[in-house]
Protein backbone atom coordinates (compact mmCIF):
# COMPACT_ATOMS: atom_id res chain seq x y z
CA UNK A 1 0.00 0.00 0.00
CA UNK A 2 1.18 3.60 -0.79
CA UNK A 3 0.59 6.54 1.24
CA UNK A 4 0.07 9.35 -0.46
CA UNK A 5 2.83 12.19 -0.57
CA UNK A 6 2.86 15.34 1.21
CA UNK A 7 1.81 17.11 -1.55
CA UNK A 8 -1.03 14.59 -2.43
CA UNK A 9 -2.56 15.05 1.21
CA UNK A 10 -2.18 18.91 1.40
CA UNK A 11 -3.75 18.98 -2.09
CA UNK A 12 -6.53 16.91 -0.86
CA UNK A 13 -7.40 19.10 1.96
CA UNK A 14 -7.09 22.02 0.21
CA UNK A 15 -9.75 20.71 -2.50
CA UNK A 16 -11.73 19.68 0.59
CA UNK A 17 -11.79 23.15 1.63
CA UNK A 18 -12.86 24.13 -1.58
CA UNK A 19 -15.21 22.00 -2.16
CA UNK A 20 -16.62 23.19 1.43
CA UNK A 21 -16.79 26.69 -0.15
CA UNK A 22 -18.20 25.77 -3.08
CA UNK A 23 -20.97 24.17 -1.20
CA UNK A 24 -21.54 27.45 1.05
CA UNK A 25 -21.50 29.55 -2.02
CA UNK A 26 -24.28 27.68 -3.56
CA UNK A 27 -26.14 27.27 -0.35
CA UNK A 28 -29.20 29.29 0.24
CA UNK A 29 -27.65 28.69 3.73
CA UNK A 30 -25.13 31.60 3.79
CA UNK A 31 -25.41 34.81 5.22
CA UNK A 32 -25.49 38.26 4.18
CA UNK A 33 -21.89 38.78 5.11
CA UNK A 34 -20.91 35.99 2.54
CA UNK A 35 -19.81 33.06 4.60
CA UNK A 36 -21.07 29.80 5.65
CA UNK A 37 -23.59 30.38 8.47
CA UNK A 38 -23.24 28.63 11.85
CA UNK A 39 -27.30 28.00 11.85
CA UNK A 40 -26.69 24.86 9.16
CA UNK A 41 -28.47 21.61 10.77
CA UNK A 42 -26.45 19.92 12.50
CA UNK A 43 -27.12 16.88 10.01
CA UNK A 44 -26.73 18.65 7.18
CA UNK A 45 -23.06 19.69 8.67
CA UNK A 46 -22.39 15.88 9.65
CA UNK A 47 -23.50 14.44 6.11
CA UNK A 48 -21.16 17.39 4.28
CA UNK A 49 -18.09 16.05 6.93
CA UNK A 50 -18.43 12.41 6.17
CA UNK A 51 -18.81 12.92 2.28
CA UNK A 52 -15.29 15.11 2.40
CA UNK A 53 -13.90 12.88 4.97
CA UNK A 54 -14.68 9.88 2.49
CA UNK A 55 -13.90 11.63 -0.52
CA UNK A 56 -10.53 12.43 0.81
CA UNK A 57 -9.75 9.18 2.24
CA UNK A 58 -10.53 7.51 -0.77
CA UNK A 59 -8.63 9.38 -2.86
CA UNK A 60 -11.13 10.73 -5.45
CA UNK A 61 -10.83 14.21 -4.68
CA UNK A 62 -7.05 14.33 -4.85
CA UNK A 63 -7.10 12.02 -8.23
CA UNK A 64 -9.32 15.33 -9.68
CA UNK A 65 -6.09 17.66 -9.16
CA UNK A 66 -4.07 19.08 -12.06
CA UNK A 67 -0.88 18.26 -12.21
CA UNK A 68 2.08 20.68 -11.89
CA UNK A 69 2.58 22.11 -15.72
CA UNK A 70 5.77 20.41 -17.23
CA UNK A 71 7.21 19.90 -20.71
CA UNK A 72 5.41 16.69 -21.47
CA UNK A 73 2.14 18.28 -20.79
CA UNK A 74 3.53 21.70 -22.94
CA UNK A 75 4.45 19.09 -25.92
CA UNK A 76 0.92 17.58 -25.72
CA UNK A 77 -1.89 17.80 -28.29
CA UNK A 78 -2.40 21.76 -27.11
CA UNK A 79 0.80 23.33 -27.11
CA UNK A 80 3.54 21.86 -29.01
CA UNK A 81 7.09 22.97 -28.61
CA UNK A 82 8.39 23.73 -32.15
CA UNK A 83 11.45 26.07 -31.09
CA UNK A 84 14.06 25.75 -28.53
CA UNK A 85 16.59 28.76 -28.45
CA UNK A 86 19.96 27.70 -26.42
CA UNK A 87 21.76 30.63 -24.82
CA UNK A 88 24.92 30.67 -23.55
CA UNK A 89 25.99 33.54 -21.61
CA UNK A 90 29.91 32.92 -20.83
CA UNK A 91 30.96 32.84 -17.08
CA UNK A 92 27.26 33.05 -16.16
CA UNK A 93 27.33 30.87 -12.83
CA UNK A 94 24.23 29.49 -10.73
CA UNK A 95 25.21 32.17 -7.76
CA UNK A 96 25.62 35.08 -10.59
CA UNK A 97 21.42 33.67 -11.67
CA UNK A 98 20.20 33.75 -7.83
CA UNK A 99 21.64 37.12 -7.24
CA UNK A 100 20.91 38.96 -10.15
CA UNK A 101 17.37 37.34 -9.87
CA UNK A 102 16.83 38.25 -6.30
CA UNK A 103 18.19 42.22 -6.75
CA UNK A 104 16.02 42.25 -10.07
CA UNK A 105 12.20 41.14 -10.08
CA UNK A 106 11.39 43.29 -12.96
CA UNK A 107 14.52 41.24 -15.45
CA UNK A 108 14.23 39.65 -18.48
CA UNK A 109 15.68 36.33 -16.38
CA UNK A 110 13.41 36.73 -13.20
CA UNK A 111 10.78 36.52 -16.01
CA UNK A 112 11.95 33.61 -17.58
CA UNK A 113 12.25 32.20 -13.85
CA UNK A 114 8.79 32.62 -13.29
CA UNK A 115 7.43 30.17 -15.58
CA UNK A 116 10.97 28.04 -15.67
CA UNK A 117 13.05 25.28 -13.95
CA UNK A 118 15.90 27.10 -12.46
CA UNK A 119 18.94 23.74 -11.89
CA UNK A 120 21.12 26.02 -9.27
CA UNK A 121 23.45 22.82 -8.74
CA UNK A 122 24.20 22.33 -12.52
CA UNK A 123 27.88 21.30 -13.30
CA UNK A 124 29.56 21.75 -17.02
CA UNK A 125 31.35 18.72 -17.87
CA UNK A 126 35.38 18.82 -16.72
CA UNK A 127 37.36 19.82 -18.19
CA UNK A 128 35.60 23.32 -18.80
CA UNK A 129 37.20 25.38 -21.74
CA UNK A 130 34.93 26.70 -24.20
CA UNK A 131 35.05 24.41 -26.33
CA UNK A 132 33.86 21.03 -24.30
CA UNK A 133 31.43 23.42 -22.35
CA UNK A 134 29.87 24.44 -25.38
CA UNK A 135 30.29 20.65 -27.15
CA UNK A 136 28.36 19.46 -23.90
CA UNK A 137 25.38 21.41 -24.42
CA UNK A 138 24.96 20.59 -28.19
CA UNK A 139 26.26 16.58 -28.09
CA UNK A 140 25.35 15.72 -24.55
CA UNK A 141 28.50 14.64 -24.49
CA UNK A 142 32.50 15.13 -22.89
CA UNK A 143 35.73 14.69 -24.53
CA UNK A 144 35.14 11.15 -24.39
CA UNK A 145 32.60 11.23 -26.70
CA UNK A 146 33.46 14.54 -28.79
CA UNK A 147 37.13 14.24 -28.58
CA UNK A 148 37.86 17.86 -28.35
CA UNK A 149 39.57 19.13 -24.98
CA UNK A 150 40.53 22.88 -25.60
CA UNK A 151 40.58 25.24 -28.42
CA UNK A 152 44.03 24.95 -28.79
CA UNK A 153 44.86 21.34 -28.13
CA UNK A 154 47.22 18.47 -29.25
CA UNK A 155 46.75 15.42 -30.84
CA UNK A 156 49.44 12.91 -32.61
CA UNK A 157 47.48 12.30 -35.75
CA UNK A 158 47.76 15.56 -37.16
CA UNK A 159 50.32 18.01 -38.76
CA UNK A 160 51.64 21.51 -39.29
CA UNK A 161 49.88 23.28 -41.80
CA UNK A 162 52.84 23.52 -43.87
CA UNK A 163 53.20 20.07 -43.74
CA UNK A 164 50.69 20.19 -47.52
CA UNK A 165 51.85 16.32 -47.77
CA UNK A 166 51.16 14.87 -44.14
CA UNK A 167 54.87 13.13 -44.36
CA UNK A 168 57.07 12.57 -41.37
CA UNK A 169 56.39 12.04 -37.76
CA UNK A 170 52.26 12.84 -36.81
CA UNK A 171 51.80 15.09 -34.01
CA UNK A 172 50.72 18.58 -34.21
CA UNK A 173 48.76 21.56 -32.10
CA UNK A 174 44.92 21.54 -33.10
CA UNK A 175 44.56 25.41 -33.26
CA UNK A 176 41.05 26.29 -33.63
CA UNK A 177 41.27 30.25 -32.39
CA UNK A 178 40.90 33.40 -33.31
CA UNK A 179 44.13 32.95 -35.32
CA UNK A 180 42.75 30.66 -37.95
CA UNK A 181 40.75 33.59 -39.09
CA UNK A 182 41.06 34.99 -42.81
CA UNK A 183 42.08 38.43 -42.44
CA UNK A 184 41.81 41.48 -44.57
CA UNK A 185 45.07 44.07 -44.56
CA UNK A 186 43.60 45.96 -41.71
CA UNK A 187 43.94 42.99 -39.41
CA UNK A 188 39.59 42.57 -39.45
CA UNK A 189 39.04 39.33 -39.85
CA UNK A 190 36.43 38.39 -42.73
CA UNK A 191 34.65 35.97 -39.97
CA UNK A 192 35.89 32.37 -42.04
CA UNK A 193 38.14 30.61 -41.55
CA UNK A 194 41.54 30.49 -44.00
CA UNK A 195 42.46 27.07 -44.57
CA UNK A 196 46.09 27.31 -45.02
CA UNK A 197 46.04 28.27 -41.24
CA UNK A 198 44.41 25.13 -40.17
CA UNK A 199 46.39 21.70 -39.18
CA UNK A 200 46.41 18.77 -41.85
CA UNK A 201 45.23 15.69 -41.26
CA UNK A 202 45.06 12.06 -43.46
CA UNK A 203 41.04 11.90 -44.47
CA UNK A 204 38.79 8.56 -45.35
CA UNK A 205 40.41 9.14 -48.78
CA UNK A 206 43.95 8.77 -47.66
CA UNK A 207 44.19 12.73 -48.93
CA UNK A 208 46.16 15.18 -46.93
CA UNK A 209 43.82 18.05 -46.27
CA UNK A 210 42.99 20.96 -43.30
CA UNK A 211 41.34 19.68 -40.48
CA UNK A 212 38.32 21.64 -39.91
CA UNK A 213 36.68 22.08 -36.37
CA UNK A 214 33.83 20.06 -37.50
CA UNK A 215 35.68 17.83 -39.05
CA UNK A 216 37.72 17.39 -35.53
CA UNK A 217 34.29 16.19 -34.22
CA UNK A 218 33.92 12.44 -33.04
CA UNK A 219 30.12 12.92 -31.99
CA UNK A 220 27.54 14.47 -33.78
CA UNK A 221 25.34 17.58 -32.76
CA UNK A 222 21.33 18.84 -31.93
CA UNK A 223 21.87 20.82 -35.39
CA UNK A 224 22.82 17.59 -37.47
CA UNK A 225 19.60 15.44 -35.67
CA UNK A 226 17.14 18.40 -35.77
CA UNK A 227 17.94 19.59 -39.65
CA UNK A 228 18.01 15.59 -40.85
CA UNK A 229 14.51 15.55 -39.04
CA UNK A 230 13.39 18.54 -41.58
CA UNK A 231 13.87 21.58 -38.90
CA UNK A 232 15.79 24.82 -39.91
CA UNK A 233 18.70 25.32 -37.94
CA UNK A 234 20.98 28.40 -36.30
CA UNK A 235 24.02 29.26 -34.10
CA UNK A 236 25.63 32.13 -33.68
CA UNK A 237 29.25 32.26 -31.73
CA UNK A 238 32.28 34.37 -30.96
CA UNK A 239 35.04 33.17 -33.23
CA UNK A 240 34.46 31.58 -37.04
CA UNK A 241 36.34 28.08 -35.62
CA UNK A 242 32.77 27.44 -33.95
CA UNK A 243 32.20 25.53 -37.32
CA UNK A 244 32.82 22.84 -34.94
CA UNK A 245 29.12 22.88 -33.91
CA UNK A 246 28.42 21.96 -37.75
CA UNK A 247 29.33 18.19 -36.52
CA UNK A 248 31.22 15.63 -38.84
CA UNK A 249 28.46 16.19 -41.53
CA UNK A 250 30.29 19.86 -41.69
CA UNK A 251 26.94 20.96 -42.60
CA UNK A 252 24.85 20.72 -39.08
CA UNK A 253 23.70 24.31 -39.29
CA UNK A 254 22.29 26.39 -41.92
CA UNK A 255 22.78 29.72 -40.62
CA UNK A 256 26.21 30.13 -38.71
CA UNK A 257 27.18 33.46 -37.99
CA UNK A 258 30.46 34.26 -35.99
CA UNK A 259 31.44 37.77 -35.84
CA UNK A 260 35.23 37.75 -34.75
CA UNK A 261 35.42 38.95 -31.20
CA UNK A 262 39.42 39.22 -30.68
CA UNK A 263 41.01 40.09 -34.22
CA UNK A 264 44.93 38.75 -33.72
CA UNK A 265 46.62 42.40 -34.26
CA UNK A 266 43.29 44.24 -34.64
CA UNK A 267 40.64 45.17 -32.58
CA UNK A 268 40.29 43.30 -29.67
CA UNK A 269 36.31 43.45 -27.98
CA UNK A 270 37.54 41.48 -25.15
CA UNK A 271 39.78 44.48 -23.65
CA UNK A 272 36.42 46.41 -22.70
CA UNK A 273 33.29 45.03 -21.24
CA UNK A 274 31.51 48.18 -23.50
CA UNK A 275 32.92 46.61 -27.23
CA UNK A 276 32.52 43.30 -25.82
CA UNK A 277 28.72 44.16 -25.38
CA UNK A 278 28.42 45.68 -28.61
CA UNK A 279 29.59 42.20 -30.22
CA UNK A 280 27.19 40.79 -28.47
CA UNK A 281 24.64 42.92 -29.72
CA UNK A 282 25.77 41.67 -33.71
CA UNK A 283 24.26 38.14 -32.20
CA UNK A 284 21.47 39.19 -30.89
CA UNK A 285 20.20 41.01 -33.95
CA UNK A 286 21.35 38.11 -36.02
CA UNK A 287 19.36 35.99 -33.80
CA UNK A 288 16.53 39.05 -33.67
CA UNK A 289 16.05 38.19 -37.64
CA UNK A 290 16.02 34.34 -37.29
CA UNK A 291 12.91 34.97 -35.14
CA UNK A 292 11.39 36.82 -37.62
CA UNK A 293 12.02 33.83 -40.14
CA UNK A 294 14.59 35.76 -41.79
CA UNK A 295 18.77 34.54 -41.99
CA UNK A 296 20.78 36.24 -39.85
CA UNK A 297 21.44 39.45 -41.87
CA UNK A 298 18.32 39.97 -42.71
CA UNK A 299 18.10 38.16 -45.82
CA UNK A 300 15.11 36.38 -46.47
CA UNK A 301 15.13 32.80 -44.99
CA UNK A 302 13.63 29.17 -44.46
CA UNK A 303 11.75 30.77 -41.75
CA UNK A 304 11.99 30.24 -37.96
CA UNK A 305 14.49 27.68 -36.65
CA UNK A 306 13.37 24.71 -35.01
CA UNK A 307 16.64 24.99 -32.86
CA UNK A 308 19.33 27.90 -32.66
CA UNK A 309 20.71 30.43 -30.28
CA UNK A 310 23.87 32.08 -29.26
CA UNK A 311 26.79 32.71 -27.43
CA UNK A 312 27.24 36.07 -25.04
CA UNK A 313 30.79 36.95 -24.32
CA UNK A 314 29.92 40.78 -22.06
CA UNK A 315 29.77 38.83 -18.76
CA UNK A 316 32.73 36.99 -18.88
CA UNK A 317 34.62 40.03 -19.97
CA UNK A 318 33.38 41.72 -17.40
CA UNK A 319 34.33 39.04 -14.83
CA UNK A 320 37.87 38.65 -16.51
CA UNK A 321 38.97 42.27 -16.36
CA UNK A 322 41.43 43.72 -13.98
CA UNK A 323 41.02 46.68 -15.54
CA UNK A 324 38.44 47.57 -17.91
CA UNK A 325 40.45 49.32 -21.10
CA UNK A 326 43.54 49.41 -19.48
CA UNK A 327 44.55 50.41 -22.80
CA UNK A 328 42.69 51.98 -23.84
CA UNK A 329 42.11 50.48 -27.59
CA UNK A 330 38.09 50.86 -26.84
CA UNK A 331 36.79 54.02 -28.44
CA UNK A 332 33.47 52.86 -28.25
CA UNK A 333 32.35 54.58 -24.90
CA UNK A 334 35.09 55.28 -21.99
CA UNK A 335 32.76 54.66 -18.91
CA UNK A 336 33.91 52.10 -17.07
CA UNK A 337 38.13 52.75 -18.47
CA UNK A 338 40.19 52.05 -15.68
CA UNK A 339 37.56 50.41 -13.21
CA UNK A 340 38.40 46.86 -11.88
CA UNK A 341 36.04 44.13 -13.12
CA UNK A 342 35.27 40.86 -11.25
CA UNK A 343 33.53 40.78 -7.83
CA UNK A 344 33.54 43.22 -5.21
CA UNK A 345 33.68 39.83 -1.91
CA UNK A 346 33.08 36.46 -2.28
CA UNK A 347 29.21 36.36 -1.85
CA UNK A 348 29.18 37.34 -5.81
CA UNK A 349 28.71 40.94 -5.79
CA UNK A 350 29.51 42.03 -9.09
CA UNK A 351 31.96 45.62 -10.05
CA UNK A 352 30.35 48.25 -11.93
CA UNK A 353 31.90 46.71 -14.63
CA UNK A 354 30.50 43.28 -14.27
CA UNK A 355 26.79 44.49 -13.58
CA UNK A 356 27.13 46.65 -16.87
CA UNK A 357 27.51 43.32 -18.63
CA UNK A 358 25.00 42.05 -16.56
CA UNK A 359 22.17 44.16 -16.95
CA UNK A 360 23.45 44.28 -21.20
CA UNK A 361 22.70 40.76 -21.56
CA UNK A 362 19.42 41.15 -19.24
CA UNK A 363 18.16 43.24 -21.46
CA UNK A 364 19.45 42.03 -24.35
CA UNK A 365 17.18 38.26 -23.08
CA UNK A 366 14.38 41.12 -22.90
CA UNK A 367 14.55 41.92 -26.19
CA UNK A 368 14.54 38.23 -27.79
CA UNK A 369 11.75 37.56 -25.11
CA UNK A 370 9.52 40.68 -26.61
CA UNK A 371 10.81 39.01 -30.66
CA UNK A 372 9.08 35.75 -29.90
CA UNK A 373 6.04 37.21 -28.37
CA UNK A 374 5.85 39.57 -31.49
CA UNK A 375 5.66 36.71 -33.70
CA UNK A 376 3.06 34.81 -31.63
CA UNK A 377 5.44 31.69 -31.02
CA UNK A 378 6.59 32.78 -27.67
CA UNK A 379 4.18 30.09 -26.08
CA UNK A 380 5.63 27.23 -28.16
CA UNK A 381 9.45 27.95 -27.55
CA UNK A 382 11.31 26.33 -25.11
CA UNK A 383 14.18 29.20 -23.53
CA UNK A 384 17.17 27.60 -21.81
CA UNK A 385 19.81 30.03 -20.60
CA UNK A 386 23.04 28.24 -19.11
CA UNK A 387 26.67 28.67 -19.91
CA UNK A 388 29.58 27.01 -22.04
CA UNK A 389 31.50 27.37 -18.50
CA UNK A 390 32.17 29.65 -15.19
CA UNK A 391 34.83 31.46 -14.14
CA UNK A 392 37.31 31.32 -10.85
CA UNK A 393 38.04 32.25 -8.32
CA UNK A 394 34.88 34.48 -7.23
CA UNK A 395 36.59 36.03 -4.04
CA UNK A 396 39.06 38.33 -5.39
CA UNK A 397 41.52 37.61 -2.65
CA UNK A 398 42.10 34.20 -4.08
CA UNK A 399 43.26 35.26 -7.12
CA UNK A 400 46.77 34.09 -7.46
CA UNK A 401 48.79 34.71 -10.94
CA UNK A 402 52.31 33.27 -10.30
CA UNK A 403 53.26 32.91 -14.05
CA UNK A 404 52.72 30.39 -16.54
CA UNK A 405 53.19 26.28 -15.70
CA UNK A 406 56.46 25.64 -17.24
CA UNK A 407 57.94 28.67 -16.31
CA UNK A 408 57.42 27.86 -13.00
CA UNK A 409 58.54 24.02 -13.41
CA UNK A 410 61.47 26.15 -15.27
CA UNK A 411 62.81 28.07 -11.83
CA UNK A 412 63.04 24.97 -9.52
CA UNK A 413 66.16 24.39 -8.34
CA UNK A 414 66.91 20.97 -10.55
CA UNK A 415 65.18 22.05 -14.00
CA UNK A 416 68.01 22.17 -16.10
CA UNK A 417 69.00 18.30 -15.01
CA UNK A 418 66.06 16.66 -13.91
CA UNK A 419 64.21 14.38 -16.77
CA UNK A 420 60.57 14.91 -15.58
CA UNK A 421 61.32 18.95 -15.78
CA UNK A 422 63.03 18.73 -18.71
CA UNK A 423 60.40 16.46 -20.42
CA UNK A 424 58.09 19.37 -19.50
CA UNK A 425 60.12 22.20 -21.30
CA UNK A 426 60.53 20.61 -24.19
CA UNK A 427 56.71 20.38 -24.86
CA UNK A 428 56.27 23.72 -23.18
CA UNK A 429 58.82 24.79 -26.14
CA UNK A 430 57.09 22.77 -29.05
CA UNK A 431 55.43 25.08 -31.51
CA UNK A 432 54.95 22.59 -34.64
CA UNK A 433 55.90 18.96 -34.87
CA UNK A 434 55.40 15.74 -33.05
CA UNK A 435 56.90 17.30 -29.62
CA UNK A 436 54.59 17.62 -27.14
CA UNK A 437 52.06 21.19 -26.03
CA UNK A 438 51.71 22.40 -22.50
CA UNK A 439 48.41 24.25 -22.61
CA UNK A 440 47.78 26.18 -19.43
CA UNK A 441 45.06 28.82 -17.62
CA UNK A 442 43.21 27.36 -14.22
CA UNK A 443 44.30 24.22 -15.22
CA UNK A 444 47.48 22.87 -16.96
CA UNK A 445 47.15 20.44 -19.55
CA UNK A 446 50.63 18.61 -20.68
CA UNK A 447 50.85 16.21 -23.69
CA UNK A 448 54.51 14.82 -23.60
CA UNK A 449 56.61 14.19 -26.65
CA UNK A 450 57.61 10.10 -25.08
CA UNK A 451 54.77 9.32 -22.96
CA UNK A 452 57.04 6.69 -21.32
CA UNK A 453 58.00 9.33 -19.03
CA UNK A 454 54.37 9.96 -17.86
CA UNK A 455 54.95 8.14 -14.32
CA UNK A 456 57.84 10.13 -13.27
CA UNK A 457 56.46 13.60 -14.19
CA UNK A 458 53.72 12.95 -11.96
CA UNK A 459 55.64 12.00 -9.23
CA UNK A 460 58.31 15.41 -9.82
CA UNK A 461 55.23 17.42 -9.49
CA UNK A 462 53.70 15.60 -7.21
CA UNK A 463 56.79 16.40 -5.43
CA UNK A 464 56.77 19.99 -6.09
CA UNK A 465 53.33 20.58 -5.62
CA UNK A 466 53.71 23.68 -3.21
CA UNK A 467 56.11 25.11 -5.50
CA UNK A 468 53.35 24.78 -8.12
CA UNK A 469 50.50 25.54 -6.72
CA UNK A 470 49.32 22.74 -7.27
CA UNK A 471 46.23 20.71 -5.59
CA UNK A 472 46.14 17.70 -7.92
CA UNK A 473 47.85 15.54 -10.87
CA UNK A 474 45.93 13.44 -12.97
CA UNK A 475 48.32 11.08 -14.84
CA UNK A 476 47.83 7.32 -15.29
CA UNK A 477 45.08 5.52 -14.02
CA UNK A 478 43.23 8.74 -12.63
CA UNK A 479 42.80 9.70 -16.33
CA UNK A 480 42.21 6.42 -17.46
CA UNK A 481 39.23 6.53 -14.97
CA UNK A 482 37.86 9.97 -16.22
CA UNK A 483 39.01 10.04 -20.28
CA UNK A 484 40.26 7.71 -22.90
CA UNK A 485 43.53 6.09 -21.67
CA UNK A 486 46.29 8.81 -23.59
CA UNK A 487 48.14 5.64 -25.25
CA UNK A 488 45.68 4.71 -27.40
CA UNK A 489 44.08 8.04 -27.79
CA UNK A 490 45.69 10.52 -30.05
CA UNK A 491 43.90 13.64 -27.95
CA UNK A 492 43.69 12.79 -24.01
CA UNK A 493 46.89 14.74 -22.22
CA UNK A 494 48.83 12.26 -20.39
CA UNK A 495 48.73 14.57 -17.90
CA UNK A 496 46.32 17.32 -16.25
CA UNK A 497 47.41 19.68 -13.36
CA UNK A 498 44.31 21.43 -11.56
CA UNK A 499 46.17 23.73 -9.09
CA UNK A 500 44.68 25.23 -6.01
CA UNK A 501 41.92 27.82 -6.26
CA UNK A 502 41.99 30.97 -7.17
CA UNK A 503 45.25 29.98 -9.37
CA UNK A 504 45.70 30.93 -12.71
CA UNK A 505 48.83 30.11 -14.47
CA UNK A 506 50.09 33.05 -16.04
CA UNK A 507 51.66 36.32 -15.68
CA UNK A 508 49.08 38.45 -17.28
CA UNK A 509 48.20 41.83 -15.34
CA UNK A 510 44.73 42.14 -17.59
CA UNK A 511 42.91 39.08 -15.87
CA UNK A 512 41.75 38.42 -12.49
CA UNK A 513 39.75 35.19 -13.31
CA UNK A 514 40.30 31.95 -15.79
CA UNK A 515 38.03 29.11 -16.44
CA UNK A 516 39.13 25.79 -18.02
CA UNK A 517 39.62 23.34 -14.84
CA UNK A 518 37.42 21.31 -12.62
CA UNK A 519 36.50 23.35 -9.87
CA UNK A 520 33.86 24.27 -8.25
CA UNK A 521 33.99 28.45 -10.00
CA UNK A 522 34.32 27.19 -13.50
CA UNK A 523 32.02 24.21 -13.39
CA UNK A 524 28.91 25.27 -11.12
CA UNK A 525 27.08 27.02 -13.87
CA UNK A 526 23.06 28.78 -14.40
CA UNK A 527 20.46 26.46 -15.85
CA UNK A 528 16.95 27.76 -16.77
CA UNK A 529 14.54 25.64 -18.67
CA UNK A 530 11.35 28.09 -19.22
CA UNK A 531 8.18 28.43 -21.05
CA UNK A 532 4.86 29.74 -20.57
CA UNK A 533 3.61 26.65 -19.67
CA UNK A 534 5.67 25.57 -16.79
CA UNK A 535 5.54 26.24 -13.24
CA UNK A 536 8.75 28.24 -11.18
CA UNK A 537 10.81 25.21 -9.67
CA UNK A 538 14.23 25.40 -8.26
CA UNK A 539 15.99 21.59 -8.57
CA UNK A 540 19.13 21.52 -6.51
CA UNK A 541 19.62 17.74 -7.54
CA UNK A 542 22.79 17.36 -8.84
CA UNK A 543 22.58 17.89 -13.40
CA UNK A 544 25.27 18.23 -16.09
CA UNK A 545 25.34 20.93 -18.77
CA UNK A 546 25.53 17.55 -21.37
CA UNK A 547 21.98 16.87 -20.60
CA UNK A 548 20.54 19.84 -22.01
CA UNK A 549 21.53 18.69 -25.16
CA UNK A 550 19.23 15.23 -24.65
CA UNK A 551 16.66 17.61 -23.21
CA UNK A 552 16.00 19.29 -26.75
CA UNK A 553 15.94 16.88 -28.56
CA UNK A 554 13.27 15.13 -26.31
CA UNK A 555 11.44 18.42 -26.54
CA UNK A 556 11.03 18.62 -29.80
CA UNK A 557 9.81 14.77 -30.06
CA UNK A 558 13.24 13.29 -31.28
CA UNK A 559 14.71 10.78 -29.57
CA UNK A 560 17.90 11.95 -27.50
CA UNK A 561 19.40 8.79 -28.65
CA UNK A 562 19.89 10.23 -32.16
CA UNK A 563 23.37 11.87 -30.15
CA UNK A 564 26.17 9.40 -30.55
CA UNK A 565 27.23 11.11 -27.35
CA UNK A 566 23.72 10.28 -25.14
CA UNK A 567 24.34 7.09 -26.37
CA UNK A 568 28.23 6.10 -25.33
CA UNK A 569 27.48 7.78 -22.06
CA UNK A 570 24.48 7.56 -21.07
CA UNK A 571 23.70 10.95 -20.83
CA UNK A 572 19.73 11.28 -19.26
CA UNK A 573 17.04 14.45 -20.18
CA UNK A 574 16.93 16.81 -17.48
CA UNK A 575 14.92 15.78 -14.32
CA UNK A 576 11.52 17.36 -13.42
CA UNK A 577 11.07 18.55 -17.08
CA UNK A 578 9.44 16.03 -18.45
CA UNK A 579 7.52 14.70 -15.16
CA UNK A 580 6.63 16.62 -12.37
CA UNK A 581 8.54 13.87 -9.96
CA UNK A 582 5.59 13.81 -7.40
CA UNK A 583 5.65 9.93 -7.72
Amino acid sequence: MKFPSESRRFSAIHRADTAHSSFCNNSPLVSRAGKCSDALPNKEILLRQTLLAVAVSMGLIATTLSAPARANDVLGQGNKITHVLLVSVDGLHALDVANYVAAHSDSALAALSTHGITYSNARTPANSDSFPGLLALVTGGSPISHGLFYDVSYDRTIFDPTNTTCTGQAGNLMVFDESVDLYDSLNVSQNVIDPTKLPRHINEQGKCVPLFPHSAMRSNTIFEVVKSAGGHTAWADKHPAYDLVNGPSGNGVEDLYTPEITNVNGLDNTVSVVCAVNNDSLKVQAVVNEIHGLKHDGAPGPGVPAVFGLNFQAVSVGQKLARDNADGSCAADTTFTGQPGGYKDAAGTPTAVLAYALQKTDQALGSLIQAFKAQGIYESTLFIVTAKHGQSPINPVKTNKPGHFADLVAALPDANTNPAAMAIANAAACGTGACGFVQDDDIALIWLQDQSQTGDVAAYLNANAGALFIDEVLAGAEIRLKFRDPLTDSRTPDLLVQPTYGTIYTGSSKKNAEHGGFSFGDTNVGLMVSNPSLNAREVKTPVATSQVAASILKALGIDPRELQAVRSEGTEVLPFLFSDGAW
